[in-house]
C-alpha cells in the first residue's frame, strides 16, 4: 500500500545482487539502460553513478556472507528514486573527509553533490540508502 504522501510510481525496478564488485557494474549498467528506456536518457549517467556509489558502499561496508544487496529504481512524475539496501543496519553511512591519499571515502560526498536529496531508512533487517534525481523539468526550479 502506498503512503498518502508518496508519489505514484510510473515505473519500478527491483533486483537483488550478490555482494561482489562485478554486481556493482551490472547494477550500474542496468540503471543506465532503464533510465533511457523510461524516457529519461539525460538522467541515465547520473543515475548510473549513484547506483555505482551506493552499490559499492553496500558491497564494501554492508555485506554479510550469503546475503544479497538490493537495488530499486522508481520513476515518479517528479523524480527518479534510487534505493540500495543491505543487511547491515547497525552500520549507518556517514560523510567523512578523505585525504588525497585515501582510495575510498568519497562516495557519499559524490552522492550529495549529484543527487537532489538523499537519506537512510532503517529496515527490519538492514538499511536502505536512497537518493533522488529530480526530473529535468523540475530541476530548473531548485
Amino acid at each position: 500500500m502506498i503512503a498518502p504522501d508518496e508519489p505514484l510510481a510510473l515505473q519500478y525496478d527491483c533486483l537483488d545482487y550478490t555482494p561482489l564488485p562485478r554486481s556493482v557494474t551490472l547494477a550500474r549498467r542496468r540503471a543506465h539502460r532503464l533510465l533511457a528506456d523510461w524516457g529519461h536518457p539525460e538522467l541515465a549517467p547520473d543515475a548510473a553513478l549513484l547506483v555505482s556509489e551506493l552499490g559499492s558502499n553496500a558491497v564494501l561496508h554492508g555485506s554479510l556472507r550469503e546475503r544479497l544487496f538490493r537495488v530499486e529504481l522508481t520513476l515518479t512524475e517528479q523524480a527518479v528514486r534510487i534505493a540500495v539496501s543491505d543487511p547491515k543496519g547497525e552500520l549507518r553511512p556517514n560523510l567523512r573527509e578523505a585525504t588525497a591519499d585515501d582510495m575510498f571515502g568519497r562516495g557519499l560526498l559524490i552522492v550529495g553533490q549529484v543527487a537532489d536529496r538523499w537519506g537512510v531508512h532503517t529496515l527490519t533487517v538492514g538499511k536502505s540508502v536512497w537518493c533522488e534525481l529530480d526530473l529535468v523539468g523540475t530541476r530548473a526550479a531548485r
